[in-house]
């Protein structure tokens, strides 16, 4: 099991150079950002994370662009994995989101983890004119038509929600067919039905010592499907950082426990990466075996 790093990259938190770099050096395998391009102020749609009705904190509309800061990352790293902790694909175009990818992945030597949502903020997403309601489809025909555009010569695609004719895309990702693709999401059968259908991940948040009873019925979406289940990774965000949790999570077959960072300066920031250090150099010479 690998261990990585997620947090928020904003206006008044850790540089991308400087957190990459002090990421790399302390042996953690990845990096991840999620994104949110801007956030509406009617705030019509309650804040997922609030226990009691808390207001949503003004982090989520000072984020720095996603690719951006992934870029940064990468220009001063060289091992270091660059995911997206989520990637808000049901309001992005495709076709631009597919030559970012592809681009990143071309430029950092074929380092990127794709991370994929389906998005919470019902207002954002119908900013970028995308009808809420059809979330889930346009996020499954954008994924196969970036999947086209990665991996044909000459792609094009025809659904309800995409279409484009014949097209020349290139550079295409390094790792081929392109980088790995994750589904973010609690549990369920459409969930777990798309991840096998189309995605070569889940990408749950939980700080539980133990996922079994939630990686079962992902195993037998696969094998209903014919999928071999040991095919699709399980990367576990906001992960415990107790070392007994991590083993038992290992043990269960999750492939990447990733730590959340708070959303502070070096003075906080590297502390932590500090006290974190031996859990990632524990499972990586674990791994390495």
């Amino acid at each position: 099991m690998r261990i990585g790093i997620t947090t928020f990259c904003l206006d008044r938190t850790v540089h991308p150079v400087r957190l990459a770099r002090e990421v790399e050096d302390r042996g953690f395998e990845s990096l991840w950002y999620p994104e949110h391009s801007h956030i509406p102020a009617s705030r019509r749609t309650p804040w997922p994370g609030s226990l009691d009705g808390e207001p949503l904190p003004d982090d989520y509309w000072r984020m720095h662009d996603q690719f951006n800061a992934l870029s940064m990352a990468g220009a001063v790293t060289t091992t270091l994995r660059l995911g997206t902790s989520v990637l808000l694909l049901g309001q992005r175009d495709p076709i631009w989101t597919a030559k970012q990818v592809a681009s990143l992945d071309h430029l950092t030597g074929g380092r990127v983890e794709l991370g994929i949502g389906f998005g919470w903020n019902r207002e954002e997403q119908e900013n970028h004119g995308y009808p809420w309601a059809d979330r889930r489809a346009m996020v499954r025909e954008k994924l196969l038509a970036m999947q086209a555009l990665w991996t044909e010569d000459e792609a094009s695609f025809t659904g309800e929600h995409v279409r484009f004719d014949r097209a020349w895309a290139l550079p295409k990702p390094l790792q081929q067919p392109h980088p790995p693709i994750h589904l973010g999401g609690g549990w369920g059968p459409r969930l777990f039905e798309a991840i096998v259908e189309y995605g070569d991940g889940w990408m749950p948040i939980s700080a539980r010592p133990s996922l079994a009873r939630r990686i079962a019925p992902l195993h037998e979406a696969a094998e209903r499907a014919g999928r071999d289940p040991a095919t699709i990774a399980v990367s576990v965000f906001g992960a415990t950082t107790d070392p007994a949790g991590l083993e038992q999570l290992a043990s269960e077959g999750v492939t990447r426990a990733v730590l959340t960072l708070p959303y502070e300066d070096v003075d906080v920031v590297l502390p932590l990466l500090d006290e974190w250090a031996p859990l990632a150099t524990r499972f990586h010479e674990v791994e390495a075996r």
